[in-house]
């Protein structure tokens, strides 16, 4: 898909995409959350309590998946898991699975941020392919 086709395609869904992303996100994080919870992931497997989760451990999770995607793609393996699928989309997908989980956990809502980020980029001069073929301009 070429530049301006792709313009025109994010102009035209832009209007209604809010919601959609908005209620997707919701979904997921309700889902990824609650099968985290299922699992035990916020529970001490001994006694069943709930146990705190280090912000920064959980965090360096997310990271993790980004870097097993990275392997995966590099090796142009595909999962173990799921051997019919491409190793970067599971990873990435389980990238997603742990941030809707955090999410989930501490009450955020990525829905709407994730919305309004896109909007906001938008609009974003440094994300323009003009700005970033000056040169100081962003090249990835």
């Amino acid at each position: 898909m070429d530049m301006q086709t792709a313009e025109s395609l994010r102009d035209q869904v832009k209007a209604g995409t809010a919601h959609a992303i908005e209620g997707a996100c919701d979904a997921l994080t309700t889902y990824a959350h609650a099968c985290a919870l299922a699992a035990g992931w916020w529970h001490d497997p001994a006694t069943g309590e709930p146990k705190p989760r280090n912000t920064g451990e959980l965090l360096m999770l997310m990271v993790s998946e980004i870097a097993e995607a990275m392997e995966a793609d590099r090796k142009s393996a595909n999962d173990d898991h799921l051997p019919y699928r491409r190793g970067v989309e599971v990873e990435l997908a389980d990238a997603a699975i742990r941030i809707f989980d955090f999410a989930g956990a501490h009450g955020l809502d990525i829905g709407a941020a994730m919305a309004e980020k896109m909007q906001y980029n938008t609009t974003r001069a440094d994300h323009k392919a003009e700005s970033r073929a000056k040169p100081g301009g962003k090249a990835y």
